[in-house]
């Protein structure tokens, strides 16, 4: 079976869907049964060049979809979906078989804001789609609820434990040492970890965290500058795999107080080597981090997320356990393993 996964560039895009994209084509387990091609319908640039790119893309696209028998098409909000869109009416015309995989965090709350032509538009996206994967038991009930379609599966992301290994160290010799993955911004709760750590170092002033990706760069080292906490907060930008990996290694815990998320990959990288983790109550995260892996509070809640930073760096046992449960859980639950033997399952189904 011929298999196109459609979605951001491999390489010339940052972020979970390209992470995602990119071990479902290396994949071995899956290319024993499957032939799997990546498609790049979009890349990272300024609107022109994004533009530009899509509208190639998509005559490339017009030019080879006949010799794939499956399409696995990534989608986000807003643009994405629209995108997204062209590229499944053509496939859905030629009588193949497409699966939509939703992985924008505000996918609902952009759903709501749109006019009554623009949703009827996403209607017929989902309608169209032999099935459809959240990235969560959560999202896929809430997806059953608003749109009717043929089908709808969960599908937690995955992470490779031994690319994590490097990362692993003992968390009770760095516990005042934190760690934010990410795209800088306030949808991430960036700020809100700022103004927690303004408050957190008044009672523990050895406390530090590294602001790390893209996004909001220089407007987070501003604020970071006004507030003179440059002793306490590292802003480095994106960093690629070596230094990520080196990043998890010199912390205890991983930090990602974001308001709107699925599944992240920051959070399930931060398991895999084993950091304890702090986050919120939002998306899929509740599905995954629990009182014996790590610490949720409320987005937008700073003395909490306050108290939970301090919390951590007090506790060298707990985040000892905490370390030894997330990498148990990484390795049992979220691994990319378990993640193509369930994906597998689908593109079976789906073709039947």
């Amino acid at each position: 079976m011929r298999v196109l996964e459609i979605g951001p560039s491999e390489t010339r895009a940052r972020g979970g869907m390209s992470e995602v994209i990119r071990g479902i084509r290396g994949s071995g387990a899956l290319g024993r049964e499957f032939e799997i091609d990546s498609f790049p319908s979009y890349i990272d640039g300024s609107l022109p060049v994004r533009l530009l790119y899509s509208a190639y893309g998509y005559l490339r696209f017009l030019g080879c979809y006949r010799k794939y028998d499956l399409f696995h098409i990534h989608t986000a909000e807003r643009g994405s979906t629209f995108r997204k869109n062209f590229y499944l009416r053509t496939v859905k015309r030629a009588g193949k078989k497409a699966i939509v995989h939703i992985h924008g965090a505000e996918y609902l709350t952009f759903y709501d804001g749109l006019t009554g032509r623009r949703k009827r538009v996403v209607d017929g996206f989902f309608r169209r789609a032999d099935l459809v994967l959240a990235l969560s038991g959560g999202w896929k009930q809430e997806l059953e609820r608003r749109f009717q379609m043929n089908a709808c599966g969960t599908l937690y992301n995955g992470v490779d434990p031994l690319e994590l290994q490097a990362a692993v160290s003992d968390p009770a010799e760095r516990r005042n040492a934190f760690l934010m993955l990410g795209r800088l911004g306030e949808r991430k709760g960036t700020y809100d970890l700022i103004a927690a750590m303004e408050l957190a170092v008044r009672l523990n002033p050895e406390l530090t965290v590294c602001l790390a990706g893209d996004g909001e760069v220089e407007a987070v080292r501003a604020l970071v500058r006004e507030k003179r906490l440059e002793r306490n907060i590292s802003v480095p930008g994106w960093m690629d795999r070596a230094e990520k990996l080196r990043r998890l290694r010199d912390a205890a815990t991983v930090v990602l107080p974001s308001y709107h998320e699925g599944l992240p990959m920051a959070i399930l990288e931060g398991m895999a080597a084993g950091k304890a983790i702090i986050s919120t109550t939002v998306g899929a995260i509740p599905e995954v981090v629990e009182e014996e892996n790590g610490i949720l509070v409320k987005p937008g809640d700073v003395p909490a997320l306050a108290e939970a930073l301090l919390r951590c760096s007090g506790d060298a046992e707990g985040l000892r356990r905490m370390s030894e449960k997330n990498r148990e859980k990484a390795e049992q639950a979220f691994s990319l393993r378990r993640m193509h033997q369930r994906l597998a399952e689908y593109y079976r189904q789906v073709m039947e």
